[in-house]
């Protein structure tokens, strides 16, 4: 049971409650921090000491914040984003914006829409870092751990601040060389499939072929819709592809229309306390203007 005594936090110990919110793990955090795993677990044993209570649920695969290490987590942002005002307001070359900015997207929004975006920034704000995390869920953001998003969805979280890019439209690939002709091939069942694995158990393409192909069973199951374009191209079979994606490649053939059925929306995503941090303002503004889909 941990004494409960008269504590002042201090700016510190709210860094600190962030970072571990933010990453999940001691060492994590202190990279984060510019300090060793150690540091960071001595500091939160005596913040939680102070404060009389626990901060995080300690499990295998890490610390888990409780609600109380979460609304401190949002102070901390408040706090930083206070920060990152003053600093830029005595800058004396205001143009210049620096520090990193953590954008979580998917590989194939990252190749296809986002690292084309950023190109252009190099020579903007040729002072700001990028953390590029690809993966299929939205977790890292709503923890904080990223400060955009650039997500495929029909409905974003209402928790989150953001701007609609546009339809994200789909169709039938196959290989220009070796592979099906015309969609009466498909149909007829003479090709293979090449299709997303559990890890999109519900997207969209999954949800259509099922529809109108049930009987088929893909031989190739991959984790992203980038790998489905690839082996396309490879000649492995067909497979539903992004026309973003597929746009300007001489190694694939579209064999249908878009498929309504399939459509889905792009959305540029931040969160409320993040979008007022200068460099993330910087970069979240040139992705809206930037960011164009076929």
């Amino acid at each position: 049971m941990i004494a409960k005594t008269q504590y002042r936090m201090t700016p510190g110990d709210l860094e600190i409650t962030l970072a571990l919110v933010r990453t999940g793990t001691l060492a994590t955090a202190g990279e984060r921090l510019g300090v060793d795993a150690s540091t960071v677990f001595r500091s939160l044993q005596r913040i939680e000491r102070g404060l009389g209570r626990q901060l995080f649920e300690r499990t295998r695969s890490g610390y888990v914040a409780t609600e109380m290490a979460t609304l401190l987590a949002e102070h901390a942002e408040q706090m930083e984003a206070a920060l990152e005002a003053a600093r830029s307001s005595v800058e004396s070359a205001p143009s210049q914006v620096s520090g990193t900015v953590r954008i979580t997207t998917t590989d194939t929004l990252l190749h296809g829409v986002v690292a084309p975006a950023l190109r252009a920034l190099r020579t903007v704000h040729p002072l700001l870092g990028y953390e590029l995390h690809t993966g299929n869920e939205l977790a890292s953001l709503t923890r904080r751990d990223a400060d955009i998003a650039v997500r495929a969805t029909r409905r974003p979280p209402q928790h989150l601040v953001g701007k609609h890019i546009g339809p994200i439209r789909v169709a039938l690939y196959a290989a220009k060389r070796g592979g099906a002709r015309k969609f009466a091939d498909v149909e007829a069942g003479k090709v293979d499939w090449i299709a997303p694995d559990d890890a999109l158990p519900d997207h969209p393409s999954v949800v259509w072929r099922k529809r109108h192909f049930p009987k088929v069973v893909p031989r190739y199951r991959v984790g992203s819709i980038l790998s489905v374009l690839e082996l396309v191209a490879l000649g492995l079979g067909v497979g539903v592809v992004p026309l973003f994606l597929a746009e300007g490649r001489s190694d694939v053939v579209q064999l249908t229309e878009p498929l309504d059925e399939c459509q889905t929306e792009l959305w540029l995503l931040t969160h409320p306390e993040s979008r007022h941090l200068r460099r993330v303002g910087a970069v979240y503004a040139h992705l809206a203007h930037t960011m164009t889909l076929p």
